[in-house]
């Protein structure tokens, strides 16, 4: 029984190392894993591309409370963004010179409805969800992302625009399961 108690502990092991070895060196080799379901699962990896409509973005969150509450309710995960977070991955739908409103009744840019862009009024646990409204015409610092995959994505119909600082990468899908 010890015999196999401890075989099991060094398989384990072997494999979290293993594991995380890979997530090194993906990240070194510009590849990112996505395992949520804002976008198909599986890889991304970094482009030298700018940043256009419809463009796959990493970006780290603003340091706020709405953040706070998201990483809280484990609608992102932790990392090494500013505040303990980690890194989201969106699609660009909006930039400088759009003109946007965020509403309950979903994002609408240049007067256009976006697909499944409506907000929801509580999490999958019942949690209230953070109402957020706007319109304005974006300047060239800031960008409207979002998931167009996925309706109960936590994104812009929640916490608003994000700086272009904030943006570290674009990213295009190379394995994924919808591939």
């Amino acid at each position: 029984m010890k015999k196999t108690v401890k075989i099991l502990a060094i398989t384990v092991l072997v494999i979290s190392v293993c594991v995380f070895a890979m997530s090194i060196l993906f990240r070194i080799a510009g590849i990112y894993i996505n395992t949520t379901p804002s976008f198909p699962v599986g890889f991304y990896k970094i482009v030298d591309m700018p940043i256009t409509k419809g463009a796959y973005v990493s970006f780290c969150p603003p340091q706020n409370s709405i953040f706070d509450i998201a990483m809280a309710r484990h609608y992102i995960g932790t990392g090494d963004c500013p505040g303990g977070y980690g890194m989201l991955l969106k699609r660009v739908f909006a930039q400088t010179g759009d003109k946007v409103s965020i509403s309950e009744s979903g994002i609408k840019v240049n007067g256009e409805l976006l697909p499944n862009s409506a907000q929801l009024k509580a999490d999958i646990d019942g949690h209230p969800m953070p109402q957020y409204r706007l319109e304005t015409v974006l300047d060239d610092s800031e960008y409207l992302l979002l998931s167009d995959f996925n309706p109960h994505s936590f994104d812009a119909r929640y916490f608003g625009l994000i700086a272009h600082v904030q943006i570290k990468h674009v990213v295009e899908p190379f394995l994924t399961k919808s591939n």
